[in-house]
């Protein structure tokens, strides 16, 4: 154990260690830099003494080898490690405990005893999560004194989804290339994927998928299993089980088959042997992700199947080992007549109760795709047979890039408090995904990473937040935005009073912000085409009808907005009655997914007190203008935040209000054209005209 714990220290210490010079990023949330405050510095240091680790396993090790890395830091003494408790007080006691009462093996009991600190859980990967819990209570600033934290994970995996491609590319990756350096590999280990994981394993990640959904089939080649398998390796003392997408056809694109038909004996076969092939090299994979029929992917539908056909074949080929498909909903038709919204409740609803028990159905948040705001999608609580995960996105695909500052824990929050009222009220998204509501066997949130080759790992400063709050909010979905914000914030950029709440407001308003620039009163999907890069909501010629913007916003001289009530596409009856009575009528529907299911008159009164229209300008003018206050308020913090994570938020708040501004004007003046109202006072009409904003948006689609 001694000598292993001499290897993890010295990697971790080179890449992830403490720097008295300016910071860059790369260490995240885990800074263990001397606590400034002296006073209480010497509180920590006096009451801990050492860490008191039994058996050896490679997870805990790992737990001790954080502990002993992160208190040298933050107390700014070494902290011996030993086997058994002295008999002086001060130790750190690491103990699994199959008898603890935790609802779970990966839950953890932090608690005082005597003057001992105790971590306590069933298993070593609860210890390891208990430990990171622990340095948390310390680099937040918490008296040791009030320890008494017990906690089990809400959610079984907790993945991240990488869309990395074999060229070290990342389809919708902001923040450089891919992480995994295929070429390299396995042969190099990268010490990055151990500070990877380290990461993850700090806020209760278990899981990764470590290629697109898009998936070449190359993965599942003799070439790439041992690139997977060194990953796993890597990956494996921290509690993550590594995970794969892959091709639906790879049967005959690698096996020479004539068909991929799932229902061929000789394709189930195929998959068997290839499924026993990958555990032979990963004895704890996971198990597959699957995008099918979707976009172009291969799929059962390619042969008479259904979705449930594809998925139980994979399902029978994981079960004798513990394996799960994990399946997307994340399916449309191209119907210039129909409504993309209602498709994935149409081909997922009728298999219901059909799917194998290792198969779950992966649900996009919203019906459309991870727009800045949707309503849940109607099919949380339309499986209650089928376990259903939940798929966030945690990179800004929708949301302005590495350029713009979004805080996504509202929108994640917005989705899992959302009421189906399947069940009558109270039955919350939330409650689906976790397998209350419908005693799921299996469950799962999805979040697709926004990490990157860039120093700092996901571009923007702050997207280290969405990270952050995405794994917290899959261990607990209970935990409210603000806590979260508050607790990266101490542990990333400060604790001074007056900036951590200065900081914690810009976080908690930036969706808002955001989505009142882009698309506010529920427009959607009025981004530009292919890059999905600013605005293009004249946008009417695509290769799919509903790749365009006015196949969503309709605007036209009698309004604007998506009819999706029963005198239009009707996707609103795939919700509870209660839900349709919400957002059925106009008058009452709630203003942020007013244009979601209505097509309203330019003229309609709100329940503001504006028409439409001046609504429509009113968030358009205020929302730019909140990026504009966003930059002075950041410009407070600077004696408070380190020089070059300052000098990066604030030059991406600089573009953030030009591509402001853009937005502004490209939607204000292009809907001017059919509502024919001026721009309401006290706002002046925007200096650019919309040809030359055209422009701007045409240089975008450029290759």
């Amino acid at each position: 154990m001694k000598r292993s714990l001499q290897v993890i220290l010295l990697v971790l210490g080179t890449c992830f260690g403490f720097s008295a010079s300016a910071d860059d990023g790369y260490r995240l949330w885990l800074k263990y830099d001397l606590i400034k405050n002296e006073a209480q510095r010497k509180q920590y240091a006096g009451a801990i003494k050492t860490i008191v680790s039994g058996p050896a396993s490679p997870i805990m090790q790992s737990a001790t080898a954080e502990l002993q890395l992160g208190l040298q830091g933050l107390l700014g003494k070494s902290v011996a490690i030993q086997p058994t408790a002295s008999g002086s007080a001060g130790n750190i006691i690491l103990k699994i405990d199959p008898t603890e009462k935790l609802a779970n093996d990966e839950g953890y009991h932090l608690y005082k005893k005597g003057s001992d600190f105790v971590i306590a859980a069933k298993t070593d990967k609860g210890v390891l999560y208990g430990s990171f819990a622990f340095l948390r209570h310390i680099q937040t600033g918490q008296p040791l004194g009030e320890l008494a934290e017990t906690t089990s994970p809400k959610i079984q995996l907790r993945m991240l989804n990488h869309w990395d491609n074999t060229n070290g590319s990342i389809e919708r990756g902001y923040a450089g290339a891919s992480l995994w350096k295929w070429f390299e590999l396995p042969e190099n280990l990268d010490p990055r994927y151990m500070d990877y994981a380290r990461a993850n394993a700090s806020i209760g990640i278990n899981s990764t998928v470590v290629n697109n959904v898009n998936a070449s089939a190359r993965f599942l080649t003799p070439e790439y299993l041992p690139k997977v398998q060194a990953l796993a390796n890597v990956f494996r003392p921290y509690g993550i089980k590594v995970f794969m997408s892959i091709n639906f056809a790879a049967p005959r694109i690698l096996g020479g088959l004539g068909t991929s038909d799932p229902l061929d004996p000789k394709v189930r076969q195929w998959w068997a042997d290839k499924t026993k092939e990958i555990y032979a090299a990963i004895p704890d994979f996971g198990g597959f992700l699957v995008k099918a029929n979707s976009e172009g992917q291969p799929g059962p539908q390619d042969y008479g199947r259904n979705h449930a056909d594809g998925a139980n074949m994979l399902a029978e080929a994981l079960a004798p080992f513990g394996g799960v498909v994990i399946w997307r909903a994340f399916v449309y038709k191209a119907d210039p007549n129909g409504d993309r919204f209602k498709t994935a409740y149409e081909e997922f609803k009728p298999l219901d109760g059909t799917f194998k028990p290792n198969a779950m159905v992966q649900v996009k948040n919203g019906p459309i795709d991870f727009q800045p705001r949707e309503p849940f999608s109607p099919l949380f609580g339309a499986m209650p047979k089928t376990p259903l995960a939940m798929e966030f996105q945690i990179t800004q695909e929708y949301l302005g890039f590495s350029t713009n500052f979004v805080y996504l824990a509202p929108l994640f929050k917005e989705c899992l408090d959302s009421d189906t009222y399947i069940k009558g009220k109270g039955s919350t998204v939330a409650k689906v995904v976790d397998g209350t509501l419908h005693r799921y066997d299996k469950t799962a949130m999805a979040g697709v990473a926004n990490t990157g080759s860039d120093r700092n790992w996901t571009g923007h400063t702050m997207s280290q937040a969405n990270w952050y709050a995405f794994g917290r909010l899959a261990w607990d979905h209970t935990l409210s935005s603000e806590a979260i914000a508050q607790e990266w914030t101490k542990m990333t950029l400060t604790q001074e009073p007056k900036a951590l709440a200065t900081i914690t407001d810009l976080l908690l308003n930036s969706r808002e912000n955001y989505v009142n620039f882009t698309t506010p009163l529920g427009l959607h999907h009025i981004m530009g085409e292919s890059l999905h890069f600013g605005p293009q909501p004249w946008l009417a010629k695509s290769a799919r009808p509903d790749w365009t913007a006015v196949y969503y916003h309709r605007a036209a001289a009698d309004g604007i907005g998506f009819d999706r009530t029963k005198t239009g596409s009707n996707a609103l009856a795939q919700y509870a009655p209660e839900v349709q009575a919400q957002w059925g009528d106009p008058d009452t529907c709630p203003l942020p997914y007013l244009l979601w299911f209505h097509h309203v008159a330019w003229d309609k009164k709100l329940s503001t007190g504006r028409t439409l229209w001046d609504e429509l300008c009113h968030r358009y003018y205020e929302g730019t203008q909140s990026v504009a206050q966003m930059q002075k308020d950041w410009a407070t913090v600077k004696p408070e935040v380190d020089p070059e994570l300052f000098a990066d938020v604030a030059g991406r708040l600089a573009a953030q209000r030009r591509e402001a501004l853009w937005w502004r004007d490209a939607c204000v003046l292009y809907f001017q054209e059919f509502s024919k109202m001026p721009i309401p006072a006290p706002y002046q009409k925007p200096e650019r005209t919309l040809e030359e904003i055209k422009k701007i948006t045409a240089t975008y689609q450029l290759r």
